[in-house]
């Protein structure tokens, strides 16, 4: 929807998440062309650090909070509708 910003992850964990995991790719691409394998694993572990980070904020209630069943039902509803007004318009 061209108004809806839910679901794109305009969030506490999904920012905390991507930057952790962001910094461990570029320590670990640093320390790959540096032949250095010890640097290597320890980027690739706070780029894993970051997905587990971002999900236990989300656990926490930082993420995105899950839609109600009324607000699913209701989206159903306005989606049906819309749908009927514009098999009328053709």
């Amino acid at each position: 929807m061209a108004g809806s910003s839910g679901g794109h992850g305009h969030t506490p964990a999904a920012w905390t998440g991507s930057i952790i995991s962001f910094i461990g790719f570029c320590a670990a691409s640093v320390f790959i062309v540096a032949a250095n394998p010890v640097g290597f694993w320890a980027g690739t572990a706070l780029t894993l650090l970051g997905a587990v980070v971002g999900g236990i904020m989300k656990m926490m209630g930082m993420g995105t909070p899950k839609e109600s069943a009324e607000m699913a039902a209701a989206r159903e509803e306005a989606g049906l509708k819309a749908r009927a007004r514009l098999a009328e318009a053709r």
